[in-house]
């Protein structure tokens, strides 16, 4: 058994410390959400009695429950489709010996090189040009594009390693490609499949910039513009921005914690290969 010493003592005051400092923004977030918009106090400090009614009041002014199905639904098929088409791509690229694959491969590789702020100009006129803009479709193909050389780089590391016993005796008894990979490759990349579906949703539902772009000025608006709209020019009602912030991450941390256990599984396997 292990002796509790020094060094031990000291790995866990470090990692106390630690843990208080990210503790640190949820106490901001909470202490300034439960404010009275009046009361003269710094970022650190609570005011008494605690107004619960802020949250309340920001689900209603800005229009907070249109904002979570907006943006729901922007991420939900937008995570359906970057598992949907980069899973199959990588299949495709990893399973096809001829030449022109891995430079397939390598050219969505490229994505990582390029910031996708470059391309906002050209694809704000595009979508304006054929009537996308303040419409979520412009939103989700946008996500989906941007999420396609790393979901794609992740798919197709984790298909290298994967055996192919399974997809060659599937193929003896006369399984075609696309079934192969539906009844047989799909089920066994479930736990790259969760890590995709986590991280991409997490990046897509916090998104707060393409929203802004293209579903200004529409009833279309996601969480994070919901939360956006208690901000002004010359100023903004704090309380109300931290409550409504509360209200909109909520169901994202509940989608985080249902499928933390899937994103252990692919970062497990992914250095097991």
């Amino acid at each position: 058994m292990n002796r509790y010493t020094g060094r031990t003592l000291a790995i866990e005051i470090m990692l106390i410390a630690g843990a208080l400092v990210f503790l640190i923004p949820l106490y901001v977030l909470v202490s300034v959400a439960l404010r009275d918009p009046e009361a003269q106090a710094g970022f650190l400090g609570f005011t008494w009695p605690l107004k619960f009614d802020n949250i309340a009041t920001a689900w209603v002014e800005s229009n907070m429950g249109a904002g979570l199905l907006n943006s729901l639904l922007i991420t939900v098929v937008s995570v359906a489709l970057i598992i949907v088409i980069a899973s199959i791509a990588a299949y495709a690229l990893t399973r096809n010996t001829q030449h022109w694959s891995r430079g397939l491969f390598y050219l969505f590789l490229l994505g990582f090189l390029f910031p996708g702020q470059l391309a906002m100009l050209p694809l704000y006129l595009g979508f304006s040009s054929i009537g996308l803009v303040g419409n979520p479709l412009a939103v989700i193909l946008i996500a989906v594009g941007g999420h396609m050389p790393f979901t794609i780089f992740l798919y197709s590391a984790f298909l290298r390693d994967l055996p192919r016993d399974y997809e060659e005796a599937a193929a003896i008894d006369g399984a075609k490609p696309l079934r192969t990979f539906l009844t047989v490759v799909f089920p066994l990349v479930r736990p790259v499949t969760g890590t995709v579906g986590i991280l991409a949703a997490l990046g897509i539902w916090n998104d707060f910039f393409t929203p802004l772009l293209y579903l200004s000025g529409s009833s279309s608006k996601t969480a994070p513009l919901s939360v956006y709209s208690f901000v002004g020019e010359y100023s903004a009602n704090w309380p109300l921005v931290f409550s409504a912030l509360i209200t909109s991450v909520i169901p994202i941390l509940v989608a985080y914690f249902l499928m933390q256990r899937f994103i252990m599984q692919g970062f497990a396997s992914g250095l097991k290969g």
